[in-house]
């Protein structure tokens, strides 16, 4: 459609709403209920990736993936066009990725590319053609109350269960939330297919993308060592017995909201290890290829039981190891966030110094919901579980929800 014919369908009067065409089945469905629904749509195409050196050959490439999108809104009768966000991408998204596994931290650039491309680069390109909104293919829910007379915006949890998506939409604002909708967030996965079918959208079948967002499945060395070159460094393994882990014990008979900070530093600040209390097992080629909790690529064999690692020092390049699923330095009780990290849905609900609330959180996208007491301190906030959770890592992304809403987020320190 050439810019005549997009300016004169701008100027139609329906609720006028751009939809990420991403080239899969959901986004492609999400266009045509809108339609359906009566509203004025536009598909938008984002190309946010050129380096294919990295990918895995043929598991998302970007030119088939906006042919596909192309396909889509003419079979719709929408007006499409692609927009190339490959600068802003690379600055607020893939930078990032390397700033923290450089730190020896543990990125989520899923989460970070919602909240820093799909709803605020994307939505200015969309506000740019006169939209009403923005619509994805997230498997999530939009809710709305009112309070005093102003609505407020719910984050909830898709119908679709094993497709739920809410925990990578956990750091968008009200501000955002107000111009999403997330037209499939009530269907089951294998409804959305047949949709796609009788529809003859050629994305019915297709298969879901993997990996980054936007790039695919990557080989993650090849990728990282852009900028983070190998460097070779010890692997140390830890002992249960260690003297730290007696100290980690959990106060019985009281509940968190009324542990002393120090009890809860105690519990939910990562234990510094050093090489001394260790034995070395192996050698790695870069502690920052490597994150918490992980157990493929260490190459390190005749263990016996998993190795893990529960730890990494990408200063001194040494990574930190515990045998075991049950070994105490890969299972925490907590974790904490820094007061500037703390990100509420869900305003209204916010948490003052000394004050606590009980909710469900997760730590990673699919893990199932756990007990959580949150307790707000000025300098942030602590998280308890109910029960351990296994590889709590420095940049992971806590998310605590209420029922099937999404309350709140904040980035683990």
């Amino acid at each position: 459609m050439d810019l005549y014919s997009i300016n004169h369908y701008l100027m139609k009067t329906k609720p006028r709403v751009v939809v990420g065409l991403s080239g899969g089945v959901d986004s492609s469905v999400a266009a045509k209920l809108l339609i359906d629904q009566g509203y004025e749509v536009i598909g938008m195409f984002m190309k946010n990736w050129h380096d294919e050196s990295v990918t895995i050959s043929n598991e998302c490439p970007w030119l088939e993936d906006s042919t596909d999108a192309m396909l889509v809104a003419e079979t719709l009768n929408i007006p499409f066009q692609a927009i190339d966000l490959s600068a802003e991408y690379q600055e607020r998204i893939v930078d990032y990725m390397f700033a923290e596994y450089s730190a020896g931290r543990t990125p989520n650039p899923d989460i970070l590319c919602n909240r820093e491309i799909k709803f605020d680069i994307f939505l200015k390109a969309a506000i740019q053609l006169k939209a009403d909104f923005v619509a994805t293919g997230h498997y999530c829910q939009k809710g709305e109350l009112v309070q005093d007379g102003q609505p407020t915006y719910q984050l909830l949890a898709g119908a679709d269960a094993n497709k739920d998506q809410s925990y990578f939409l956990c750091q968008l604002s009200q501000e955002q939330l107000a111009k999403a909708l997330f037209p499939i967030g009530h269907l089951q996965k294998s409804e959305v297919r047949e949709i796609a079918k009788k529809a003859g959208l050629i994305t019915a079948e297709k298969k879901d993308s993997q990996g980054l967002c936007f790039i695919g499945k990557v080989r993650l060395p090849d990728f990282l060592q852009q900028q983070l070159k190998p460097k070779t460094g010890k692997i140390i393994q830890i002992p249960e017995e260690l003297p730290a882990y007696q100290t980690q014990g959990i106060p019985t008979g009281i509940p968190p909201q009324e542990w002393s900070q120090e009890q809860l530093d105690l519990i939910c600040t990562p234990i510094s290890y050093t090489p001394t209390q260790g034995k070395v097992l192996g050698e790695h080629r870069g502690a920052h290829y490597f994150t918490v909790g992980q157990r493929k690529g260490l190459m390190v064999g005749g263990t016996g039981k998993p190795l893990f690692v529960i730890a990494t020092d990408t200063i001194e390049n040494v990574i930190y190891t515990g045998l075991g699923e049950e070994h105490p330095g890969l299972n925490r009780f907590g974790l904490f966030v820094t007061q500037d990290q703390v990100h509420w849905i869900r305003e209204d609900l916010q948490l003052q110094p000394g004050e606590s609330a009980v909710y469900s959180a997760r730590i990673r996208y699919r893990q199932p919901l756990t007990k959580a007491t949150l307790i707000q301190y000025p300098h942030g906030l602590f998280v308890v579980f109910e029960h351990a959770q296994k590889g709590i890592a420095s940049g992971q992304f806590v998310a605590w929800y209420q029922g099937n809403e999404c309350i709140g987020s904040g980035t683990i320190a």
